[in-house]
């Protein structure tokens, strides 16, 4: 059974961080292209960031120089790591690895940017 677990989420005031973290099991990790994708209320789901692999990243125009994501290969899990956060980053965050034909999602977790 595949199980993708998000934390970390919760509330912070503008400039301030957070860390997400999504441990997984049930998937042989090392393979899977990790990822983090957000969505705001009325909006469509966004590719955040990915991470391949070999560690190779990508990341969404609006958060570049923000955000960084990484990945344990020996923890099965992949981190997001928010700074300087805006209220325009308030969304749900979703995890998902994707291999070949399996792709999987975590059941989100809330950022809420505000002061």
């Amino acid at each position: 059974q595949v199980q993708l677990v998000e934390s970390g989420g919760g509330l912070v005031q503008p400039g301030g961080s957070l860390r997400l973290s999504c441990a997984t099991s049930g998937i042989i990790f090392r393979f899977y292209v990790m990822g983090w994708y957000r969505q705001a209320p009325g909006k469509q789901r966004e590719l955040v960031a990915s991470v391949i692999s070999g560690g190779s990243t990508d990341y969404a125009d609006s958060v570049k120089g923000r955000f960084t994501i990484s990945r344990d290969n020996g923890k099965n899990t992949v981190y997001l790591q928010m700074n300087s956060l805006k209220p325009e980053d308030t969304a749900v965050y979703y995890c998902n690895a994707r291999f070949a034909a399996g792709n999987y999602w975590g059941q989100g977790t809330q950022v809420t940017v505000s002061s």
